[in-house]
């Protein structure tokens, strides 16, 4: 064994985790720990310039990669900058890996200088966290966090250190397995319900897949793929869980939910059986809850068993990882097809294709943008979107094909995800192409971190979607709120500028036959583009299940939603701007 000061520990640890990417912020009491990084050249550490930026670099690394995120933050208002960023994590299951710094031990609970208890501010927004009072327990500490992040259901794991434990000398002890009590996830299904489920599962005449975010970080796609084609059954995906299946796959009919497709939600609720496969159940996918197919038998497999009843009865519920147990699951259900069900679901999508379609004419829509931007990319590129409308029709037009293709905030919504996130994700993925669609109220909220691709040559193109307003506000307050606009339209900096102060490419589009050469030129642009997409400003996400609503209720129009809600329609209504 040899000794060394916590620091270094830390660093070991980390290099032992092959998590040698650190997206971080130096403050005072995490400078021991920086004054031995150039001890530790395999350590990469990338100066954010801002913490919160930090957590959501770290978050799209994982997102692209697979592979567990680090991000690094002072004590006080570092660490708590932090918070948006790991809540953010933990709503999507995100591996990933927070180290603050804090008050030396002899000034922890005083008030000193930028403290503040993180380990009970983070408590309920980890999946476990740590304040690690010995050097002597660092090894074991990050070893143990590491499997708690990776493993299971993943998640935010947090280790909080305060400043002398980094000066303090140990032995370092590599452990060479980690044993946690009370800890033990459930990978293979239990054989007696998976039979129940087989048996349920050959009964149906319209069973529908619901493949959840746990497809993808379970890297199950082939065992879902293999799945659908031998049974026979048509696949819905949550928002995240885009990527499972091929978008084109003749069994793959898009996304479900408060903006997915009509027809989608129309199968969801018209199935016998349902079999939700690594998804939460939550209210944006199903809608309302108590009018969510309330005949349909329902087979849910997820590895967090309290996931299980929690939204919706499941009459199997098996816990388990989706790649472990849809093989089992596989072997055990009769090859069939289901021809009646598919063309029924088929010939709704064929009556309802118009609300899921490019407006045509000369306006410049993000609609229209997001599609070229598809056409561009490809299946290889990945792409990273904030949050409101743009995240929706991102979700629409992209064509998602593969996993790890697709990067944006599902549960938490946080809008600012999209620059640091594809800052993370082109570290993580350096010879991938990767474009951000970004809002232009998100964009403002952490473009900072420009100042970062630009230290770290990351070329990523970001495409603001520049329609003037708080695009998913402003549907809300027209549909919803009968035209009560407030607090709604933004005037906006000019983007080219902005690029130019960066010292990075800036573009301007306002005509729709500008779009493809715009594409192509900053594809073919070495380094961040920043792309000012002059879009519609009075747009809106069809197809629509309003808030309560059910899946039976998606709306396609203005006409349809005012009569859903008993609303009168307005003739011209124009947002004031």
């Amino acid at each position: 064994m040899t000794k060394m000061i916590g620091a270094d520990i830390v660093l070991e640890s980390l290099k032992r985790l092959e998590a040698t990417t650190i997206f971080g912020y130096p403050g005072g009491v995490v400078l021991p720990l920086y004054d031995r990084l150039p001890a530790h050249p395999e350590i990469r550490h990338i100066l954010v310039r801002h913490e919160q930026g930090g957590g959501h670099a770290a978050d799209g690394y994982a997102r692209a990669s697979g592979k567990l995120g680090v991000a690094l933050a002072t004590s006080g208002p570092g660490a708590t900058n932090l918070v948006t960023a790991i809540t953010t994590a933990m709503m999507d299951s995100v591996p990933t890996l927070f180290i603050t710094g804090n008050v030396g031990r002899n000034l922890l609970g005083k008030d000193g200088f930028q403290e503040a208890d993180i380990t009970g501010i983070t408590m309920p927004i980890v999946k476990h966290n740590y304040l690690v009072m010995r050097a002597q327990d660092l090894a074991y500490t990050f070893a143990e966090a590491a499997h708690i992040a990776t493993t299971g259901r993943p998640g935010p794991v947090h280790i909080d250190i305060p400043k002398d434990v980094f000066t303090e000398e140990a032995e370092f002890e590599w452990p060479t397995t980690v044993s946690i009590r009370g800890y033990r996830p459930v990978l293979r299904g239990n054989p007696a319900q998976v039979k129940r489920a087989a048996a349920i599962i050959d009964a149906a005449e319209r069973p529908i897949i619901f493949a959840g975010h746990g497809i993808i970080l379970g890297r199950a796609h082939e065992e879902l793929r293999t799945f659908a084609e031998k049974a026979g059954i048509p696949v819905l995906n949550t928002l995240l869980g885009l990527g499972g299946m091929p978008h084109d796959h003749v069994l793959n009919y898009g996304m479900m939910g408060m903006h997915g497709s009509y027809w989608a939600n129309h199968a969801a609720s018209n199935a016998d059986v349902i079999i939700g496969l690594g998804m939460r159940m939550d209210d944006r996918a199903l809608g309302r809850f108590a009018d969510m197919n309330p005949t349909a038998k329902i087979v849910h497999i997820d590895i967090d068993p309290a996931e299980h009843n929690k939204n919706l009865i499941a009459t199997v519920p098996i816990v388990g990882d989706v790649r472990e147990v849809l093989p089992q699951l596989c072997d055990e259900v009769a090859q069939r097809s289901h021809v009646e069900w598919i063309r029924w679901i088929d010939q709704v999508r064929d009556g309802h294709r118009t609300s899921m379609s490019i407006p045509g004419g000369e306006t410049l829509t993000t609609q229209y943008v997001v599609d070229r931007i598809a056409d561009s990319i490809g299946t290889e590129g990945v792409v990273v979107t904030g949050v409101g409308q743009h995240q929706m029709w991102a979700a629409q037009f992209m064509r998602i094909s593969r996993p790890y293709q697709l990067i944006t905030s599902g549960g938490l919504g946080t809008m600012g995800f999209e620059v640091p996130a594809a800052l993370g994700a082109q570290v993580a993925c350096p010879d991938r192409a990767v474009w951000t669609i970004c809002g232009d109220g998100g964009f403002q909220m952490t473009f900072q971190e420009i100042a970062t691709m630009v230290d770290e040559r990351l070329p990523v193109k970001m495409a603001i979607m520049n329609n003037g307003y708080l695009g998913m506000v402003r549907q809300w307050q027209e549909l919803i709120y009968q035209d009560n606009y407030v607090a709604v339209a933004m005037s906006q900096p000019d983007f080219v500028k902005i690029a130019e102060a960066y010292g990075i490419k800036g573009i301007l589009v306002t005509d729709k036959d500008r779009v493809v050469d715009a594409i192509a030129e900053a594809n073919a642009y070495d380094g961040p583009v920043i792309l000012d997409f002059r879009v519609e400003a009075q747009g809106n996400v069809w197809p629509m299940v309003p808030a309560g609503a059910s899946l039976t209720e998606t709306v396609e129009s203005r006409e349809e939603i005012a009569q859903l809600l008993g609303q009168p329609i307005p003739a011209n209504p124009e947002p004031a701007r």
